[in-house]
């Protein structure tokens, strides 16, 4: 795998252009993730987190880091193109990339926010699935039902991981082997990236389920309260208190099923090896059915269950969700102000055990 990504990263011309011709035909997203890291690389830190071989193109996965790079500040992670043919996810995060990369060049208050955060963007995790067009990567692989993790009760069959063929969907691997290179990758970064500091979330962006847009948070592979559990009924609280009118719906993910070898739930439980630490990973899961049902003809193409076809909702989709990725920013920044202590902490526990698991 190495040599042969090595024999094809040789400088060459006509492979510059081979790659310039592939990506904008099958992958318009990574080229526009280049393109934004070529124009605005002086504010950004670029790392290249693996590279995988497909048609002989070498299609990097990048990270994508600004802010404080100190291990005392707080952390958002933004991740998309999991599943490689939920585009919308990876599009909505490089819109708000480039909203980012625009406004430092006159935006002093962005300046100053970004003084006291460190942001980490995965828009694409999964460069080879979304060329395909598939969910899974290019090995037919689940990136989330790849996780060393087997659900701690009956998880649901097929869709909560299969082992039986990579040519069926939701598959999780071959037993014992090692985690596929994109999840390693991911790993990797959120252990380095996040795990030092103090406070950090995640916000990992799908779509293809239901007609409302979720906030999930772990377990998947679990109906047990998580250990911070106060802290995201406390998030929740900020999120309805500051606006009162949004649309979402936070929910523990086993709530609609439960699954193998999810990474959040993998890492969240490696998290809690220090339990000082604050890591709140969660999952947007855009409601995508509902673009659907105002237009079922979205039905006769694959990609159409999970992504807005016609043109005016894919723009309203790409501003939407602005408003929840800057509420994240804030609140990492802010979380010693709302983060319960003490008896606090205790009753907001309660409170989200009545709510989420009565």
């Amino acid at each position: 795998m190495n040599t042969q990504v090595d024999a094809l990263l040789q400088p060459n011309e006509g492979a510059q252009q081979s790659y310039y011709n592939f990506c904008r035909r099958y992958l318009p997203e990574l080229l526009r993730l280049e393109q934004l890291i070529s124009a605005y690389g002086n504010s950004l830190k670029i790392n290249v987190l693996t590279r995988l071989v497909h048609n002989d193109q070498v299609l990097p996965v990048h990270g994508v880091v600004m802010g404080n790079s100190a291990v005392n500040v707080p952390v958002v992670a933004l991740v998309g193109g999991v599943h490689g043919v939920e585009r919308i996810g990876t599009q909505i995060l490089l819109a708000f990339l480039e909203n980012l990369c625009k406004r430092l060049q006159w935006d002093a208050s962005l300046h100053e926010e970004l003084k006291h955060l460190r942001l980490v963007f995965v828009p694409l995790l999964n460069p080879i699935g979304m060329a395909q067009g598939w969910r899974a990567n290019g090995n037919g692989v689940d990136l989330m039902r790849n996780a060393p993790l087997d659900a701690r009760e009956s998880a649901a069959w097929m869709v909560g991981g299969q082992r039986f063929s990579h040519h069926l969907p939701w598959y999780r691997g071959e037993p014992g082997a090692p985690m596929q290179y994109e999840a390693q990758a991911l790993c990797t970064l959120v252990e380095q990236q996040l795990f030092p500091a103090p406070f950090s979330m995640v916000l990992d962006v799908h779509s293809g389920f239901g007609v409302r847009d979720r906030l999930w948070f772990p377990f998947a592979g679990s109906t047990e309260p998580l250990e911070h559990l106060a802290e995201i009924s406390s998030l929740s609280d900020l999120l309805d208190e500051t606006f009162p009118h949004h649309t979402y719906l936070m929910e523990p993910q086993f709530d609609h099923y439960l699954s193998h070898g999810d990474l959040w739930d993998f890492l969240y439980l490696r998290s809690l090896d220090a339990p000082e630490r604050v890591f709140l990973p969660l999952t947007l899961e855009i409601g995508s059915w509902l673009w659907v049902k105002k237009n079922p003809r979205q039905m006769i193409r694959f990609s159409g269950l999970f992504n807005p076809l016609v043109p005016h909702r894919r723009q309203r989709a790409l501003r939407r969700h602005q408003m929840l990725l800057e509420f994240l920013m804030h609140a990492a920044r802010s979380a010693p102000a709302w983060l319960p202590e003490g008896k606090r902490r205790t009753h907001q526990q309660l409170k989200a055990i009545k709510a989420w698991y009565d």
